[in-house]
């Protein structure tokens, strides 16, 4: 598969098969699905297996998650359009592109520098231009750019940190996995005038989320 319509049919595929034949029914986030190139934010030797169903490599102990994963966390923020949202885990970029495409601003954070240049230049280089790629320790969020109107973390957490939850605003959610090696549940918390609702969604698997508020590099070893 060497064209770009060839790749545009496997987008299409994906989402037929894997996005909307599982529920998914925004309009917004499945037209981003099938807009971004995936086979781009791949490393070259999984391009071949961009549009599967299933996460991929791509380096640093990291990964690329499985399309429907991507489209059902998205989908969870409830996006009009307006929003500037954040996004924990940028690893190759493509879900701060996906997100870029129904946001008005994405922040995405990163806290292996060579994985964020790449993206960040990756992003650029791809028209993605209402993202802004930060180096840091994704746990704690981003403060200075806060409040945020969605929060995707796209790593687990042995709980939810409490310095994003601070950064939501009124009414958004924050979408995380949290739990360990032995199990995770993908959960949105929704802030709301009476606190903090959480809803546990279903079971997932991600690698571990690093930093002050999340794992400590002791806790969960990476193969």
């Amino acid at each position: 598969m060497d064209t770009e319509s060839s790749w545009f049919e496997a987008r299409l595929r994906m989402v037929k098969e894997q996005i909307e034949q599982r529920g998914i029914r925004d309009p917004r986030v499945l037209q981003a699905m099938r807009e971004v190139p995936r086979h781009l934010f791949v490393p070259e030797e999984e391009q071949p297996y961009a549009y599967e169903d299933c996460p991929l490599p791509i380096g640093f102990g990291q990964t690329i998650s499985q399309p429907y994963m991507v489209a059902i966390m998205t989908a969870l923020l409830e996006l009009r359009g307006d929003e500037k949202v954040l996004e924990v885990g940028t690893g190759s970029g493509y879900q701060a592109a996906i997100l870029s495409r129904i946001a008005r601003e994405v922040h995405t954070i990163e806290r292996h520098q060579a994985l964020a240049q790449k993206a960040g230049e990756r992003l650029q280089a791809l028209g993605y231009t209402n993202v802004k790629v930060h180096v840091g320790d994704g746990s704690l969020g981003i403060p200075e750019e806060a409040p945020f109107q969605g929060i995707i973390v796209t790593a687990a957490a042995p709980k939810v940190p409490t310095p994003l939850l601070e950064q939501l605003s009124m009414n958004a959610y924050l979408v995380i996995p949290v739990g360990g090696p032995g199990g995770q549940e993908l959960m949105r918390w929704q802030k709301t005038p009476a606190g903090f609702e959480p809803k546990e969604l279903f079971p997932v698997a991600f690698v571990p989320l690093r930093g002050k508020e999340g794992w400590k590099e002791d806790q969960w070893y990476s193969r």
